[in-house]
């Protein structure tokens, strides 16, 4: 994770987020209004995909989280929580002092009520293997880690596409096959590279039918279609980790919709 950087593309600290784990939530309010750019060929942009945790009892730990969110309990998950606990859903740290560490969690990704969703959100954070230190809170890992990549050819590439930064992801691995239609059964025209990769909206009946692809532009400038669990965000949330002694915690949580609203 690296810190709040000048550019408007780098990968940031505090975020909104493009998609929600491994889906495309939508076109930000502007570009909801205008409809995106028409599509066009850009120079790729490279990419280091996020680190792996290397610390074998985070395997091990998230298993646990996995376990305990699939049974939503909420007694067993308060137990690896820490007490000091930090949530920044946009440039400060909210959390309530006086609250549990459990509570402010609660709170942060939703836990509340018979159909929270946060247990699902939980769940999906603990298949997550990569995280990057966090620049303020000394010890604290917070996952998915970020892709590197050079921030001022990623704000040129935004420029001259005329995109915003929620706009692009990147693939999860090198070698993606990209489809001429959502089916899963389409042709592969190519395969990607680890480059920024344009997300493109896609609101037909036929991608309504074939919600498990994203329509995407290639650096060629055309259209295709991955799986969309393939091609992951630039700005997402996060959950972050502390070890205190041999003992792994949930230590806090980067974005989320601030308390009032």
């Amino acid at each position: 994770m690296r810190p709040p950087a000048a550019t408007a593309f780098a990968p940031r600290m505090l975020r909104a987020s493009a998609f929600i784990i491994m889906g495309l939530l939508g076109p930000s309010a502007a570009l909801a209004q205008q409809g995106p750019a028409p599509p066009k060929a850009y120079k790729p942009v490279t990419i280091t995909l996020p680190k792996t945790v290397a610390d074998p009892s985070f395997e091990a730990f998230r298993k646990q989280i996995a376990d305990i969110a699939g049974k939503k309990d909420r007694a067993a998950l308060a137990r690896v929580v820490a007490q000091k606990f930090f949530w920044i859903p946009e440039d400060k740290d909210v959390a309530d002092a006086s609250k549990a560490g459990i509570d402010n969690l609660a709170t942060a990704i939703g836990l509340e009520g018979n159909d929270a969703p946060g247990w699902d959100l939980l769940a999906g954070y603990a298949q997550e293997t990569t995280a990057d230190p966090h620049p303020q809170q000394t010890g604290a890992i917070c996952g998915p880690g970020e892709p590197a990549f050079d921030d001022k050819a990623a704000e040129e590439l935004a420029k001259a596409t005329d995109t915003e930064p929620a706009e692009w992801g990147y693939p999860a691995n090198a070698g993606i096959e990209v489809r001429s239609g959502p089916e899963p059964t389409a042709a592969v025209t190519e395969k990607l590279g680890l480059h920024l990769v344009r997300v493109y909206p896609d609101d037909s009946p036929t991608a309504a039918v074939h919600g498990d692809s994203l329509r995407i532009v290639t650096p060629s400038g055309k259209l295709g279609y991955v799986q969309i669990d393939s091609v992951l965000p630039l700005i997402s949330d996060q959950i972050c980790y502390r070890k205190e002694g041999n003992a792994w915690r949930i230590a806090g949580a980067i974005g989320g919709v601030p308390p009032g609203r």
